[in-house]
C-alpha cells in the first residue's frame, strides 16, 4: 500500500519560515524580463519584430498589433451562480453587467488590500470569463471550489504551462491612431461608438470574432477574441489589412512596457500572507504556486509583509469600488472611504543619474550599481524600490520601471503619500538591493545609488 504524501502549501511555508519578507527575497530573481519572453512561443511572439522603440512608437503614432494569445491566464466560471459568486467578491457593481458586456474586476482581502484584478466578461448566459495574472484567478478559484455555490470552473493556463498545449482563444489588439480605420477595412463597418466595457460581434476572414474597445497603452482601437483555431487566418487577415497602414507587429520586450503609458502597476503583492481569514486560502495554495515561488526585490526593505500591500485606491481603483452590494472588504473600505490616501504617480528618471548608474559599470575600479535593462528594468517579480523625500525619508514605492521611446524617458510607476503626489513635485528612488543584494544569490553584487525622478500623472499622457 502506498501512502501519498500530503501536498506542502503556502500555510507551510509561512509556518516554516522566520520571517517572509527575507524568504521571498531569497527567490530566485534575474530578469523578469526574460522570463516573460520565454514564457510565449517565439515563432509567434518574438522578442522584436522590428526594435522595441519601433514597436512603442506604432502605438502612439502608427498601428500596433499584439499576440495576446499565450501569456495571460483565464478562468471559465459556468453555472447560475456565477456571476453572485464573482460579486461577493469584488468590489466592482453588477448592477449593469451582463452578456455583451465587461469588468475591470477587482478583489481585496477582508482588510481591504488589493488580492488581484483582471478584465471580467461574458459573451454567453452562465458563462463569466476572468482575464489576468494568477493571483486573482487562485483567489476566485478557492472560493468557487469551497464556497457551496452552483457554479463550475474551467482553468486555462498560460501557453508554457498549459497541459492542452493550446488554448482556449485567440486574443489579438489593434492599437494606435490609425487603428480605426483598420478596423473599419476589415470589418466593413466603422469601429462603434461604444464604451470598453461593450463587446460586440464583427466579421472578420469570414469569421465571426468578438470585438471589445480595450487596448493595453490606453489609445484608440479595439481587442478581438474568439475560438483558437480561428485565430491563424483572422490574424493572417489582420496582418495582409495592416501592411497598407505600416502596422507593427509588437514583440515581448516592448510589450510588457505598455503598462509605463497606461498607469496600470501590473504585478502589487497580493495581500494573502496575513489574516486568519485568508488561512483556509492558504492552506489550499500549493507551495509550488506563484504567490511562494515568485521574489520580492528592490531597496524598499520594509520589514513586514503587510508594509508592501496597496489599496484599490491607492492603485487608482477608487472609481469601481460600488457599496451597492456585499463583497470581501466592504467594511474595510468603507471605514477608510474619507482618508487621504496614498497616490498613484508616474516617476520620471532624471536622464543624467540614469548615465551615471550605467557609467558604473564601465569602472572596474569601482562596485557598480544594480545593472539596469532596456527597455523594462525589473528584476524581481515584486520589485519595491524606496521613493525619498529631500530629507531622505521613505514617502512611497516605485515598483514597475522601464524605459518609453515615446516619452523618451526613463519611468516607474510609484505610490507616495499624497502630499508628494503633485505633477512636478522632486523626490528620489534608490536603485538597488540592501546590502548589495546579499539576501539574494541571484544578483551579482553592486552598490545602492540614488536617481533623481520628478512626478508626472499615472497615466503619464493625463492633463
Amino acid at each position: 500500500m502506498t501512502t501519498q504524501t500530503p501536498t506542502r502549501t503556502l500555510q507551510d511555508v509561512l509556518d516554516s519560515v522566520p520571517n517572509l519578507v527575507d524568504y521571498l527575497y531569497s527567490n530566485r530573481k534575474g530578469s523578469v524580463l526574460k522570463d516573460a519572453v520565454l514564457r510565449q512561443p517565439t515563432e509567434f511572439v518574438a522578442p522584436e519584430f522590428t526594435t522595441w522603440r519601433d514597436e512603442q512608437r506604432a502605438w502612439r503614432e502608427g498601428i500596433a498589433f499584439y499576440d495576446q494569445s499565450f501569456h495571460m491566464t483565464t478562468t471559465y466560471l459556468r453555472g447560475p451562480d456565477a456571476q453572485r459568486l464573482l460579486s461577493s467578491l469584488a468590489v466592482n457593481s453588477f448592477e449593469t453587467f451582463g452578456v455583451g458586456r465587461s469588468r475591470h474586476l477587482v478583489v481585496c482581502s477582508p482588510d481591504g488590500y488589493l488580492i488581484g484584478d483582471g478584465i471580467l466578461y461574458s459573451v454567453a448566459p452562465e458563462e463569466m470569463v476572468l482575464v489576468g495574472r494568477a493571483a486573482g484567478h487562485n483567489w476566485v478559484r478557492f472560493c468557487a471550489e469551497t464556497g457551496g455555490w452552483d457554479v463550475s470552473i474551467e482553468a486555462d493556463e498560460i501557453f508554457s504551462h498549459n497541459p492542452n498545449g493550446r488554448r482556449t482563444v485567440y486574443r489579438y489588439q489593434v492599437e494606435g491612431p490609425h487603428a480605426p480605420a483598420l478596423v473599419e477595412q476589415l470589418t466593413g463597418a466603422p469601429l462603434p461608438d461604444a464604451p470598453w466595457s461593450h463587446i460586440f460581434p464583427v466579421s472578420i476572414a469570414g469569421h465571426q470574432v468578438w470585438a471589445q474597445r480595450h487596448t493595453m497603452a490606453g489609445g484608440p482601437g479595439c481587442e478581438f477574441f474568439g475560438p483558437w483555431d480561428e485565430g491563424p487566418a483572422v490574424k493572417e487577415a489582420i496582418l495582409e489589412a495592416g501592411s497598407a497602414f505600416n502596422l507593427r507587429r509588437v514583440g515581448s520586450l516592448a510589450y510588457f512596457t505598455n503598462a509605463l503609458e497606461l498607469g496600470w502597476i501590473p504585478r502589487p503583492v497580493p495581500a494573502i500572507f496575513t489574516g486568519d481569514g485568508l488561512r483556509p486560502f492558504r492552506e489550499w495554495l500549493p507551495a509550488t504556486s506563484e504567490e511562494a515561488t515568485w521574489a520580492l526585490g528592490g531597496s524598499f526593505n520594509a520589514p513586514d509583509i503587510q508594509d508592501y500591500y496597496f489599496t484599490p485606491r491607492e492603485l487608482g481603483y477608487g472609481n469601481v469600488i460600488k457599496f451597492d452590494h456585499d463583497f470581501v472588504g466592504r467594511e474595510a473600505l468603507e471605514r477608510t472611504a474619507g482618508d487621504d490616501h496614498r497616490r498613484k504617480v508616474t516617476l520620471v528618471w532624471d536622464p543624467a543619474d540614469v548615465a551615471r548608474v550605467v557609467e558604473s559599470y564601465l569602472r572596474p575600479e569601482e562596485l557598480p550599481g544594480l545593472y539596469i535593462e532596456f527597455p523594462r528594468a525589473t528584476y524581481a517579480t515584486w520589485q519595491y524600490d524606496a521613493v525619498h523625500d529631500d530629507q531622505g525619508r521613505t514617502i512611497g514605492a516605485s515598483t514597475y520601471t522601464g524605459v518609453s521611446w515615446n516619452e523618451r524617458a526613463m519611468l516607474s510607476l510609484a505610490v507616495v503619500e499624497p502630499e508628494y503626489a503633485k505633477p512636478g513635485t522632486r523626490v528620489s528612488v534608490i536603485w538597488g538591493e540592501p546590502d548589495g543584494g546579499a539576501k539574494c544569490p541571484w544578483l551579482e553584487p553592486h552598490r545602492q545609488m540614488e536617481i533623481g525622478a520628478t512626478v508626472a500623472p499615472a497615466p503619464i499622457g493625463k492633463k
